[in-house]
């Protein structure tokens, strides 16, 4: 079964992507984690089969079901689990989601089955990296230096425990993974699929024709060709929503953005209702903040409406330089939107496609060096993600989510855009399949094909 990726996964190593479709491999193809969703978003068990907190909340145990092996045969223990954290509790590695584990005290393994996670504050909820962060074979592991995880073998012939098992990986072309026969029923079982292949095709035209000619099973399709693939009897459309937020992230930190105006006139000249209707075709919802509103977290705020003469007069006569930086090699039609609103108040707007590690380097690394970001932010149900954007644009991060929506809405930091579904075209002879939140791969291992 072929599945296509826009991009190669930049790093199947959880401990170091911030890939959506590389993080859904971790968590539901080749890793396992300790606590997995249920599509209602209910924490449900996985590799830990049960937990407890303690009187106060500020301990939680974890127990670890006790048969599964990694694929070398080595068993998965504790003190993977304990190892795993303790990486990406270090600032060393590089873990996105670093803010997220910064009220864990401590994470001890006092047997292989036994996990003690201590907090310095007491907890209301299971935190969501729980769910996020996949285990990783600490034995494979530990002998690399935090900060040259990068560089471990691992991440070129890596070594699971999941219901697939990792063949090949030949860069910018192919993912190759077999079924792992020996996955644990407790888990799930081993997959139904035999063999699971994703196959990168970075040019949207190239993949609906994959898609459309019956080279590939699975592709994310652009809303524009929803239609033309739903008349092909061999095909179905699959849309589902997802917590993921596309907007213009402002870099606050230099000129023209770090003016609160100029960062109110960028988003005032917007007209979101324009690129849901002619650039989604309606696959998606005009974005007033980065938590959809079926999230329990999302906080309402003030609407930015569409108003140019207003943008106009904040700007005074006013040309700033604007350069949009995306991630791409096409058309950029959303981005040209973006330009001509942009230019029509008064902004002097260029655009820049780059490939996604340049991009990623640019936006998320120290120096930011960038003016402005389009670009879609893949979130999660604990709003972790919402710290994430406060440092790409470089306001303050609040740990309270409702406080960080306020936050970025009083400071104008992000021209929010607008809130995705996903649009996938799929070949009928897959059967089994549930695209939804959580992901498209999320049920994966119970996918068939029929000849």
């Amino acid at each position: 079964m072929l599945f296509a990726s826009g991009a190669d996964l930049e790093s199947i190593n959880p401990l170091l992507t911030q890939h959506p479709l590389a993080k859904q491999v971790q968590r539901y193809v080749l890793l396992t984690t300790l606590v997995r969703y249920d599509s209602t978003l209910t924490p449900q068990p996985y590799l830990a089969r049960r937990w407890r907190w303690s009187a106060d909340s500020t301990t939680l145990t974890f127990t670890l079901f006790a048969g599964l092996a990694w694929d070398d045969g080595r068993p998965t223990v504790a003190r993977d689990v304990a190892w795993t954290f303790d990486a990406a509790r270090d600032p060393a590695t590089g873990y996105p989601r670093l803010a997220d584990l910064g009220n864990v005290a401590d994470v001890r393994a006092p047997d292989d089955t036994t996990v003690i996670v201590r907090f310095r504050t007491a907890q209301s909820r299971l935190p969501d990296v729980f769910t996020d962060l996949a285990i990783l074979p600490a034995h494979l592991l530990d002998s690399v230096p935090y900060a040259r995880l990068r560089q471990a073998a691992w991440n070129e012939h890596p070594v699971g425990n999941g219901p697939f098992r990792f063949v090949v990986h030949e860069p910018h072309r192919r993912w190759v993974f077999t079924r792992n026969s020996a996955f644990p029923a407790a888990l799930g079982g081993p997959p139904r699929l035999d063999r699971l292949i994703l196959v990168v095709v970075d040019e949207p035209m190239t993949k609906l024709a994959a898609l459309t000619s019956g080279e590939i099973d699975f592709a994310g399709i652009n809303a524009a060709h929803a239609g033309f693939v739903a008349r092909d009897s061999a095909l179905a459309v699959l849309s589902y929503p997802l917590i993921f937020v596309y907007g213009m992230v402002l870099n606050t930190r230099q000129p023209p953005f770090d003016d609160v105006a100029v960062r109110r006139a960028a988003a005032l000249a917007i007209d979101r209702r324009e690129i849901v209707d002619g650039f989604l075709f309606g696959f998606g919802e005009p974005a007033d903040g980065p938590v959809p509103a079926f999230l329990p977290g999302s906080v309402r705020v003030p609407p930015v409406p569409f108003a140019p003469d207003s943008a106009r007069r904040l700007l005074g006569g006013r040309h700033p330089s604007v350069v949009l930086l995306t991630v791409g090699s096409g058309e950029a039609a959303l981005e040209q939107l973006l330009q001509a609103r942009l230019a029509a108040v008064g902004f002097d707007v260029s655009i820049r496609q780059m490939e996604l590690s340049a991009f990623n380097a640019r936006v998320y690394g120290p120096r930011h060096d960038f003016t402005a970001a389009v670009m879609g932010i893949p979130g999660d149900p604990g709003l972790g993600y919402l710290t994430s954007i406060a440092a790409i644009a470089g306001v303050p991060a609040r740990s309270d989510p409702a406080a960080a929506q306020q936050e970025l809405a009083e400071r104008q930091a992000v021209a929010w855009l607008y809130l995705a579904r996903g649009v996938q075209g799929m070949n009928r002879r897959v059967r089994g399949v549930t695209m939804d939140v959580r992901g498209e791969l999320v049920t994966v291992a119970r996918w068939w094909t029929t000849p």
